[in-house]
């Protein structure tokens, strides 16, 4: 079996991504690392080539600054990736996403079993999503996404963040899976609010949008936060330490959306009901 890990990049160090973490976290199940950098203001491509494992390889990418529609670029980004992983399994992590060292293991040995599967396409992780600080978890968001694919599978990434399967020419669906048993640490939105500020001024654009000024991370329904009770993969000790928002508090002035309050609604289903009712991009078959 060989596995490959992919992602991409583009000015990851300026947008306070725990980049080199998360590529850290990976390597040790993987055969090889595919890394595209677009072109940066920053040495996140310097970052990258100073980890020195042989595992790495690094594709040079230019983004299309006219593509401006629902984050497109960004799916056309990951797939330069993906079509330049040889392994049977390709495991996708975000710049801002780390895997925990000790569920390496069982990760690794559930590719190998389900290698001459042809049933099992992807493999779906829990997401612990960070929010405001590394203490609490949002939950309003996806919940649970696949990040391994068969690499063998005609797929497509539209906008970066799901895969959709191609039987067929002009007919899509997404990847049959199975759990990985495993969960995705999901960084992004705890990062120094400096930092969340310039990602978004950067972003926007690709996005069809202005997202505006960010202040911090208060105007959001605590009813959407919960505290965690786990702990963090040991890669992240400094970065929390030291890149991380150590404090929330809600704005005061903050009140509920519609979106808000249909979330309460789907929350207090889940507590009676005792289900998980999030979007989900794959098809469970286990």
């Amino acid at each position: 079996m060989k596995v490959s890990g992919f992602t991409f990049l583009r000015d990851a160090e300026i947008s306070g991504y725990p980049f080199i973490e998360s590529i850290e976290s990976i390597l040790p199940i993987v055969d090889e690392f595919i890394c595209v950098i677009g072109k940066s203001e920053d040495s996140t491509r310097e970052k990258v080539e100073a980890l020195k494992n042989p595992k790495i390889r690094i594709v040079d990418s230019k983004w299309n600054e006219s593509m401006q529609d629902r984050g497109f670029v960004y799916g056309q980004q990951k797939m330069i990736a993906q079509y330049n992983c040889s392994g049977d399994w390709a495991f996708y992590l975000e710049a801002d996403e780390v895997l925990h060292e000790d569920e390496l293991p069982l990760i690794h040995d559930l590719m190998q079993k389900h290698l001459e599967a042809p049933e099992v396409e992807a493999f779906y992780f829990n997401f612990y999503h960070f929010y405001g600080t590394s203490d609490q978890i949002g939950i309003a968001g996806y919940r649970k996404a696949p990040r391994i694919i068969r690499n063998t599978l005609r797929t497509i990434a539209p906008d970066g963040l799901f895969w959709v399967v191609l039987d067929k020419n002009k007919i899509g669906r997404y990847p049959r899976a199975i759990s990985a048993n495993a969960n995705i640490y999901h960084y992004g939105h705890c990062r120094k609010i400096i930092k969340m500020a310039e990602k978004l001024k950067r972003v926007g654009k690709y996005w069809g949008s202005d997202h505006g000024s960010f202040n911090g991370y208060g105007d959001i329904d605590l009813a959407e936060l919960r505290p965690f009770e786990g702990t963090h993969p040991k890669v992240m000790n400094e970065w929390i330490e030291t890149k991380s928002e150590k404090s929330f508090k809600q704005n005061p002035h903050f009140k509920p959306s519609r979106r808000d309050i249909r979330n309460r609604v789907r929350f207090a289903i889940e507590r009676i009901f005792n289900v998980e009712i999030s979007k989900k991009h794959f098809k469970a078959i286990d």
